[in-house]
């Protein structure tokens, strides 16, 4: 199998794609502009003690409080094999607290944060406040289980804890020392950087995209990585020099005049994940609804009317729609429960079959999930963890015409969209665009300069002209390349910056 991975900078974000034989497999998205908080930690002040929740709301200095469990200690390890734990938190309010972020802020809703702070390197996580010693299940071998869990353990002083990451398999008893030893100095100076700081600010930021992809995802057995942008090039090829197993003569920087995910097949895989609809090889499809508690996926038949029976053309279409269903939860990043509803069978065989494909689709998920047996409706519910942003918060926003309860695609997205059909034009051979989109989205292209590296770098003596329709809808826009020395444009065109 072919596994390749793609890193970029545009419109303001941090994008990183991983396609196996050309099919794209995970999609990352960064806000550059915004930053990450997931894995920062905060100096906050406690706001308010909700005894009856076993909660405290904490202030630090985001647009909500964060909301803090009392009570949770070692057990959001649990997707670990170990044992120890933490007691619960007793707290008042106008305390002060160091607190890091394991679930973003979502909607109405603050970001959720914990008191046991972790530090993750690409072997070990270090628990500096948690009395926890585990290891991945994904590290099978008794032997190396015991041996691992041993040294990890002489690593640690008392109420101090280590979880083993699958990484760690193969790594030395140095190694795992001095990466321990890396992870207890970064405590240390975010411990005196907290001595000094205000309420309210970032103590620790957990290191950007392309970063945790190199320390977690990437290995020897890559096939190639490319990287569309001249500084992260030049970081990523800095960090593979200090991995053995990653040979930095894989990494190449991009120089093409197309869209470098154009170039290789992925964008319109990637701007289809802002649909609700996902077809089906056979013909059948997937109708994917986000609500505020889940997301329902439906499973239709579409035009596949099989070569037999109905109950095999029912089995064959949702055996097929099983391992989409893990696909397009992995790529779109969704994140707690998700319901499935598979087309009626009748045979109890053909639902545990669907129940098992649909199980074995996600345990290569690096999320953890859970899935529940399928009940007599048909009907799947499991469960996945969040791991980073919701890529749809990214890709789509409230629609301003029905009372906010629909979505549009972002001003990012369509920037995006925008982006790679005008490097298209200048590929083809032309040195002038002429856009017709909608004004607002005009006005926010220009507020929020989304196109300005590309203006001061590679389009670099290239004309690009919008002209604003205030009765078109947002997410419809025309272009057309031109190579005329005068262009004829209305009066209200715009060049960009």
């Amino acid at each position: 199998m072919k596994k390749e991975w793609f890193f970029d900078r545009f419109c303001g974000a941090a994008v990183v794609a991983y396609a196996e034989d050309g099919a794209l497999a995970e999609l990352g998205v960064e806000n550059e502009t915004e930053g990450e908080t997931l894995g920062n930690i905060y100096k906050g002040r406690v706001a308010n003690v909700v005894a009856g929740m076993q909660a405290a709301f904490v202030s630090c200095g985001m647009d909500k409080n964060c909301y803090l469990p009392l009570n949770e200690g070692a057990a959001r390890f649990s997707a670990y094999d170990g044992e120890g734990g933490g007691g619960g938190l007793c707290l008042k309010e106008g305390d002060e607290v160091l607190v890091q972020v394991e679930k973003n802020a979502r909607g109405n809703k603050g970001a959720k944060v914990t008191c046991d702070l972790s530090f993750v390197g690409k072997n070990l996580i270090f628990l500096p406040r948690t009395d926890f010693l585990g290891i991945s299940r994904k590290i099978t071998d008794e032997a190396v289980r015991t041996k691992l869990l041993k040294e990890a353990d002489a690593l640690r002083e008392r109420g101090q804890g280590f979880i083993i990451r699958t990484a760690a398999e193969n790594a030395t008893k140095k190694k795992l020392k001095e990466e321990s030893e890396y992870l207890k100095r970064v405590y240390r100076a975010t411990l005196e950087a907290a001595e000094r700081a205000p309420v309210g600010t970032a103590v620790y930021r957990e290191c950007e995209l392309a970063v945790k992809v190199m320390r977690d995802s990437l290995g020897g057995d890559v096939s190639g990585i490319y990287v569309g942008d001249r500084e992260l090039y030049d970081k990523m090829r800095a960090l593979a020099r200090l991995r053995p197993d990653l040979n930095e003569r894989k990494i190449v920087l991009y120089e093409g005049a197309r869209h470098m995910f154009a170039q290789f097949g992925l964008s319109e895989q990637i701007y289809r994940l802002a649909e609700a609809r996902v077809p089906l090889d056979n013909g059948g499809y997937l109708v994917i609804n986000r609500t505020e508690a889940m997301t329902v996926i439906d499973v239709n038949t579409g035009k596949f009317t099989g070569d037999s029976d109905l109950e095999s053309t029912v089995f064959e279409t949702n055996l097929q729609a099983a391992r989409e269903v893990a696909r397009q939860v992995r790529l779109r990043n969704l994140a707690g429960i998700v319901a499935v509803d598979f087309i009626d069978m009748t045979q109890e065989a053909h639902r545990t079959a669907v129940d098992a494909e649909l199980a074995g689709a996600v345990a290569s998920d690096k999320a953890k999930c859970r899935v529940l047996p399928m009940g007599e409706l048909c009907v799947t519910l499991f469960t996945r963890k969040r791991t980073n942003n919701d890529l749809m918060e990214l890709l789509l926003k409230p629609c301003p015409h029905c009372t906010r309860e629909g979505f549009v695609l972002s001003d990012r997205y369509m920037a995006m969209r925008l982006r790679g059909e005008i490097m298209e034009r200048f590929a083809s051979g032309y040195n002038a665009v002429v856009i017709e989109l909608n004004r607002a989205l005009m006005n926010s292209v220009l507020a929020e300069r989304y196109f300005e590296r590309e203006v001061r770098g590679r389009w670099k003596g290239k004309r690009i002209y919008m002209v604003p329709h205030s009765t078109w809808h947002t997410e419809k826009f025309t272009i057309r390349g031109d190579n005329a020395e005068v262009l004829s444009l209305p009066d209200n065109a715009q060049i960009l910056y």
